[in-house]
């Protein structure tokens, strides 16, 4: 869903966000207030006093939080329009190209040269709105992940210190584009901290997708009386 170079300004905001947060939000005396964090060239990663490495998929968190799923939804709804829109656009492209497959050689010089113009306008608006959209939709995807992030970085913090962790790594990239190679299931502290800000966000989860209201119960039917019997004597 995300392009390379949306996940690499992700990645940062990752790093600055849970960093930033470990440091001012454990060394912080208790009431005292907190700068906002600046970009420090070289930042330091607060550790836990625990011994062992754990890891955590924090694009899988965010996304597959209640809250995550709820707002990422609401943005795809919201953006269906403009993806009609654009495939409109790309049908009508295809089809002046279409045309022109099937029929340039019978127009004249001047017809043809009008329909390989409007072809060429049309592209090149085509190419710009996806563009557009691209950068739109990728804007929107970044503020509802780091919305998400900040509210979630100090659970996972705590919850790393209150577990025995010294470490927790991201694994949202595969190997090679991360540094770290393999990893056991074991140490994963994704679900938990997952379940733990579902429970802190109060956001609960999602109507499983295409799953159809159940219809209302049948009202119960009141028993037909019995036919009154004949008072005729019997002939």
């Amino acid at each position: 869903m995300k392009s390379k170079f949306l996940r690499s300004v992700l990645a940062v905001a990752v790093f600055s966000m849970i960093s930033a947060w470990a440091q001012t939000g454990s060394a912080a005396p208790a009431g005292a207030g907190s700068a906002p964090a600046s970009p420090a060239a070289s930042p330091t990663i607060a550790t836990g006093t625990g011994s062992k490495i754990g890891t955590i998929n924090i694009e899988q968190a965010v996304v597959g939080s209640n809250e995550g799923q709820r707002d990422f939804d609401a943005l795809r709804k919201k953006l269906e329009p403009k993806q009609n829109e654009l495939k409109g656009q790309n049908d009508e492209l295809e089809a002046l190209q279409k045309q022109l497959q099937n029929t340039g050689d019978k127009l004249n010089e001047d017809a043809r040269a009008n329909l390989v113009k409007q072809i060429e306008t049309k592209k090149k608006s085509f190419d710009r709105a996806v563009q557009d959209a691209q950068e739109d939709a990728q804007n929107q995807q970044k503020e509802i992940f780091q919305r998400i992030l900040q509210k979630m970085a100090p659970v996972i913090v705590k919850h790393a210190q209150e577990t025995g962790f010294a470490m927790i790594v991201d694994t949202s990239n595969p190997w090679p584009q991360s540094p770290i190679l393999w990893y056991g299931e074991g140490g994963d502290i994704t679900k938990a901290v997952v379940d733990l800000y579902n429970t802190q966000s109060g956001v609960p989860a999602p109507a499983p997708a295409g799953a159809a209201a159940k219809p209302p119960a049948p009202k119960p039917t009141a028993p037909k009386p019995p036919a009154p019997k004949s008072t005729e004597p019997p002939k």
